[in-house]
């Protein structure tokens, strides 16, 4: 398994990642995300940006992380151990429903620690919607801590803050 960032004419099938995913959320009765998010301005954005980052299976990406330094404004409020250094934050983190109970997020958080430290930062922040037991499980597994919540417009379920100190 090979992860490395993905290319603009990933765009289609990064998109068919998110739209599984979501799917797959939905009918276990998570509803994180929906047709407006992620949607393909934000992974058009991602792919320019040079921040999101797969794995590919035969050509169609199977699993996909984004790592850059963007923070919510909604993080103002969150009482973060790291206040000194530089933060950066994953977003999206995704496996096909086909591909998960692998290891494959568990090998995107270690990539995101190593790419993280290689880019001189002193820690992870992230989100995680507080009914998704599954992601909640592990991040905690990986050694996150929870440090908050932030509540997101037309979200009724709090998402729970984490962070990591490298």
């Amino acid at each position: 398994m090979h992860i490395a960032a993905l290319q603009r004419q990933d765009h289609k099938s990064v998109m068919h990642l998110y739209k599984a995913v979501t799917s797959h959320l939905r009918e276990n009765g998570i509803y994180q995300w929906d047709r407006f998010y992620p949607n393909r301005f934000v992974i058009h954005n991602d792919l320019k940006n040079g921040c999101l980052f797969g794995v590919k299976q035969d050509g169609a990406v199977i699993a996909a992380v984004v790592v850059d330094e963007k923070q919510s404004s909604k993080y103002l409020q969150v009482n973060w151990q790291d206040r000194q250094g530089k933060a950066a934050c994953i977003h999206r983190l995704a496996v096909h429903p086909d591909y998960q109970g692998m290891g494959l997020g568990k090998k995107l958080l270690q990539f995101a620690e190593q790419y993280t430290l290689t880019q001189g930062c002193s820690s992870i922040r992230l989100d995680v919607y507080s009914a998704n037991e599954t992601a909640l499980a592990m991040y905690i597994r990986a050694g996150y801590m929870h440090t908050g919540a932030v509540q997101f417009p037309f979200r009724s379920t709090p998402y729970y803050c984490f962070e990591k100190i490298l």
